[in-house]
Order: structure tokens, then sequence, then C-alpha cells
């Protein structure tokens, strides 16, 4: 069983645990041991070892292949020259038999040696006892094969043997030194260690110049964030070439430009938040402290009717303050629509909007026609938005005029008769805390413009405002979506 007996000692336990620890363990020890360096080590050094690696690799693959191939051809060729002179001592009459002492010292001169193989026989007519022999030459002899090669050691020195059929039961061997062969081998051998040296060598050289100067725009965009992270400064880099670094860098360019919008955009909204703020605490102040006086010195006191005007003005204060707050939280969000929108018929939002708008529309007229209009969205933001709109057009619709509010195909059109916008306010309605010359000295704070366009842009669609040639302005407010289905 491989689990542990419950009897066993610790030391037991221990060495069966060791026995069932898997191989995986290990090559994760090694890992952890080999990571720390190369998280160490710069990119530019990996990538000049990993291009010595491959190039090593490479090399290591061709040479053994170049020398396996060579030494093959050597080998070949050796035994085509030896077979070439067996066959043609057989064709001259060189059979066995008849060969002597002195055919044997001929041969020997040109460092050949033979035996002889006569009815599954082995000898020779020299003293060559230790002259070794295989069944592979008997076989030759009997006619089991036509020829036959290999490679032995005589005298501790290699040698190639072939044998070739001498006539019916008789076959000559013939057998070479290797030594000229071995020789050029060893030099190849040489030759393809000190050029796959010399080529990893110059490999790596060429993978870190390459690599130094390649990832050189990747130091100059990590001492430009350094440069951000440190001293805020958000200044573009220089581009070069037109590689995929020279995109990165481009792209990094921009993000900076719109880092830096984004952060002009911050500071000039708390400089207007700033600035809009001022007004109602002021207010605020003045009116506490002078019920405060009030309260304090009986000399200073005021008749009910002063008491209840200063309330009235905190109150409304409060309230335009309020209302000021919540505009600057609205437009301060800066994160995509809810995970979760609803589905809602934009006819119902307007509607809503509307029953609240009319009782601060008690002078004006207020024509409504809507039809269903499906969407995906945020109630909330979608009926502040419209009425914002409908707000907008009964703070500058005359008394006795009509509001105009139409939802057709998903567009809401809402038109006052009101003097209208001028065309170097036009472009500017929308933006925050904009406000035109005569609106100045009304209610407000330049903010409910800016939240329509965002509640449309943020449910991807679009406001704008336009002057009709008859007088007043016309905001069309677009929101995608589908024509609500008629009746239940």
């Amino acid at each position: 069983m491989s689990e542990a007996s419950p009897d066993a000692t610790p030391d037991q336990a221990e060495q069966t645990t060791s026995r069932r620890r898997p191989v995986g363990s290990a090559l994760d020890a090694a890992h952890r041991v080999i990571h720390p360096w190369t998280a160490r080590a710069s990119l530019a050094l990996r990538v000049a070892l990993l291009t010595t690696a491959a190039v090593a690799a490479v090399l290591g693959v061709a040479s053994a292949v170049l020398y396996v191939t060579v030494r093959a051809e050597l080998q070949d060729a050796l035994d085509d020259e030896l077979l070439k002179r067996a066959e043609a001592a057989v064709s001259a009459g060189y059979n066995p038999g008849a060969m002597d002492e002195d055919d044997a010292d001929l041969l020997s001169a040109f460092g050949i040696r033979f035996i002889a193989v006569e009815g599954g026989q082995v000898f020779t007519r020299r003293a060559d006892a230790d002259f070794p022999y295989d069944r592979r030459e008997i076989a030759v002899s009997i006619g089991e094969a036509q020829t036959s090669r290999r490679t032995t050691t005589i005298d501790d020195e290699p040698y190639r043997v072939v044998a070739v059929q001498a006539g019916p039961g008789q076959a000559l061997v013939l057998a070479q030194s290797m030594e000229s062969t071995q020789r050029s081998l060893e030099r190849l051998q040489l030759v393809l260690i000190l050029t796959s040296m010399a080529g990893v060598l110059m490999a790596g050289l060429a993978g870190w110049v390459v690599a130094a100067n390649g990832l050189r725009p990747v130091r100059r965009l990590t001492a430009a964030t350094e440069r951000v992270a440190r001293t805020n400064e958000l200044r573009p880099i220089e581009v070069t070439g037109h590689d995929e670094l020279a995109r990165l860098t481009t792209s990094f360019n921009q993000m900076l430009l719109a880092l830096e919008a984004s952060q002009t955009r911050q500071r000039q909204l708390v400089a207007d938040a700033g600035h809009e703020l001022r007004t109602p605490l002021t207010s605020l102040r003045t009116n506490i402290e002078l019920l405060g006086q009030a309260s304090e010195n009986p000399e200073r006191s005021l008749t009910a009717e002063q008491r209840g005007e200063i309330m009235a003005d905190v109150r409304a204060q409060l309230q335009e303050l309020t209302t000021l707050v919540g505009d600057l939280v609205e437009l301060a969000r800066d994160e995509p629509m809810n995970r979760a929108p609803e589905e809602l018929d934009l006819a119902d939002v307007v509607a809503q909007a509307v029953e609240r708008v009319r009782p601060r529309a008690q002078s004006l007229t207020l024509d409504v026609e809507i039809e269903g209009w499906t969407v995906t969205g945020e109630p909330p933001l979608l009926e502040r938005a419209v009425t914002n709109l409908l707000d907008n057009a009964v703070k500058w619709g005359p008394d006795h005029s009509t509001v105009t509010v139409r939802l057709t195909g998903g567009v809401l059109t809402v038109t006052d008769e009101g003097p209208g916008i001028s065309e170097e306010d036009l472009p500017h309605v929308f933006d925050r805390f904009y406000r035109a010359q005569e609106a100045r000295t009304l209610p407000g704070s330049g903010l409910g413009l800016s939240i329509v366009r965002r509640a449309a842009e943020r449910h991807g669609g679009s406001v704008t405002a336009t002057c009709p040639p008859s007088g007043g302005t016309e905001f069309r407010m677009e929101i995608p979506g589908t024509a609500a289905a008629v009746g239940g």
C-alpha cells in the first residue's frame, strides 16, 4: 500500500511522503532557485542570453549533423575503396588458396591486412593470429551475403574490414587502418568546436547590441514614467522611427496628454466650484451673523417680518447650495453606466419630469406629446436630465407662453418661446459653469445643461441646442432604443 501506516514512526512517515512526492516539486524548487537571478537580470541581458542559447543550440545541432555526415561519407569512401581492391584482387586470381606470404607482405606494405576464409575456416599466410574475424566474413564465404563491412580494433588501432566472395566457399577479407580518417575527423571536430564557440560569442555580442539599442525607447519610456511619478510633469517624449516601439511611444504620449487634460479639467472644476460656492456661503454667513447679532443685542432686534425674510433667504441659499453640491457630485463621477442598468420607457421618465416641473410653471402652458420608447439606462439620471431641460425652458419662457415637449422616435424636443441664445453663447451652453451674460443675475449654477449632456453621452446619445427662426430655443436629446409596444 502507498499510504503510510498509522503506527509508522515520524521518520518512516517522512520517507513515505518523500517517495510519494511528485517530480514537479523538484522542478518547482529548481525554478525558485533560478528565478531570483533571472528576475534581477535586465531585459537586454535576458534577450542576449536567449539569443546566445538559441544560436548555441542551432550550431550544436548543425555541427553534430555535419560531423556525422562527414564521418559516414569518409567511411563509405574507405569501404568502396577496399571493396574495389578486394574485387580487383579476386578478379586477378588472388584467391585464398593461391595467395602466399609474399602477397601478404605486399598488401601489408600498403597498410592492408587480409585473411582468407575457405570452407568456413579462417587462415592466413602470415602469423596474424591476432587478426579478429567475425561471423559476417564466414557468412560471405558460404554465400549467405555478397559482401560485408565493419569496424574493428587491431593493435589498439581502428581498422575498417570488408569481405568479398572469392569463389565457392571462399572469401577474401581486407582490413585497412582508419588512422588518416580519424585524424581528419579529429581536425573537423576541432574546427566545428572552435567555429561554434566563435559563433556563440558573436551571437551573444550581437544579441546584446541589438537588445540594448532596440530597448532604448523602452528605457526612455521607463525614464519618462519615473519622471512623471517623481515630478508630476506630463511632458511628452520624442518619437523616433515607425516601428512598434514608436507606436508605443505615441500611445504613451497620448496617454500623457489625456491625463494632462483630465487634470486641467479637474483643476478647472475645483476652481469653478469654489467660485460658485462662494456666493451662497457668503450670503448664508451674512444672514446667520445678522441673526446672531440680533439675538445677542436687544437694541438690534428684528421684527417678525424681517426675521421671516432672512429665514426665507437662508432656506433659498441652502436649497441652491444643496443643488450645486449635488450637481458637482454628479459631474465629478467618471465611472461608466451602472453594471446592471434597467430597461425602461423613456415616455414614463418624461411624464414624471413634467409632473415635477409643472408646479414651477404655473404661468406657462406645457404642451406635451410623447410616444413610447424603450431604452436601457439609469432612470434617476435620465429623469434629472429631462427635468433640467424643462426647468431651463420654464426659467426662460415668458409668462403665458408655451413650452412644447415632444418625444418621437427616441428624440426628445423641448422648445420655449424665450429670447433665445446668442450665436456666441450657443457653442458653450453645455459647458460646466458656463452662464450667458443675461443669466448671471438669475438663480442657477451653470451645471444643469452639463448634466444633460453627460446623461445623454452615458446612454450612448447626444444633445444639441438650436435657435429656430420663429424665436426661442429648441433642445433635442436623442437616446438610442426601440419603439415601445402599444397595448397590453
